[in-house]
């Protein structure tokens, strides 16, 4: 990788790693389905041009579009509203081996041993983290978040085998999928949507703005315009900066505290993501 792209790859984590934290400070105002709304509406104003039908694909666009929409960022969403930025990073990882658990059982890929020790690493991280005093004040929040990375990863089992659909048509079914229902959500469950919208200050609305551009579109376009150029797997251990970043963020501009404990978890857990990302890049960069 020249030190260019090696350059925008950590650009594209810092701004993935910022995301959480000006998610995090709007979310403190807005309701989460409410900010969610906000952010696929956003989204779907501005790509709304790249909507396309894909015959004979639509039903896994549509079953992609929800998880990676209402249903995935929903969950996230009000997780991260309960819970912290650091926190949430780490165990918003468990994507990663979720969906290589799915693939197992769904698309039948062989699992070794090495990958298997990623797996139980990740979950045992997150479990180090679970058990610290200091996130029982939060524990829905954590489980919120981890319910989101196994709807997640149904999404990733379905984008596996899908082709020919580029990164923004996709980004635009999913913001036309979830913003709707992210607003009737909010309408159903949630209060003083009206106030929030007048009465949310000039930070707080920048948090929307920047999750819904720069993070959805500069971050995602970003690397899929690196995978066009590089191996995944010289590209996938370098997207673990991206929580590393967050947790850095949170501690120095949000104040929040780290135990030791969940240092630990942390390190546990992406060192297991990390061995899973390697992996399974590889048999998915040697397969037909």
């Amino acid at each position: 990788m020249t030190p260019l792209h090696l350059g925008f790859m950590v650009l594209i984590n810092f701004i993935w790693g910022f995301a959480l934290i000006a998610a995090k400070v709007s979310l403190d105002h807005f309701p989460p389905l409410l900010f969610a709304a906000l952010r696929f509406t956003l989204i779907v104003m501005v790509l709304f041009p790249f909507l396309k039908i894909h015959r004979g694909r639509m039903k896994e666009v549509i079953i992609i579009a929800l998880c990676a929409g209402p249903v995935g960022f929903g969950l996230f969403f009000v997780g991260l509203s309960l819970s912290t930025a650091s926190v949430v990073a780490v165990t918003s990882q468990l994507g990663v081996p979720f969906a290589t658990i799915m693939s197992i059982v769904f698309l039948k890929e062989q699992v070794h041993w090495r990958r298997w020790l990623g797996i139980i690493l990740s979950f045992s991280g997150v479990m180090v983290i679970s058990f610290d005093p200091a996130v029982f004040t939060y524990i829905d929040g954590l489980l919120f978040v981890v319910a989101s990375a196994l709807v997640g990863s149904i999404g990733t089992i379905y984008q596996r085998q899908i082709r020919n659909v580029g990164v923004f048509e996709m980004q635009a079914w999913v913001a036309l999928a979830a913003a709707p229902l992210m607003i009737a959500a909010s309408l159903a469950v949630e209060q003083g949507q009206i106030a929030a919208l007048l009465d949310a200050n000039l930070m707080e609305w920048a948090g929307v703005f920047y999750v819904a551009f720069a993070s959805s579109l500069v971050g995602h376009a970003g690397i899929y315009y690196l995978l066009q150029r590089y191996e995944v797997t010289q590209t996938a251990p370098l997207t673990l900066l991206a929580p590393i970043f967050t947790v850095f963020f949170a501690v120095t501009l949000l104040g929040e505290v780290l135990t030791e404990r969940m240092l630990v978890g942390a390190l546990i857990a992406l060192t297991g993501v990390l061995i899973v990302s390697i992996r399974q890049k590889r048999i998915v960069d040697t397969g037909p």
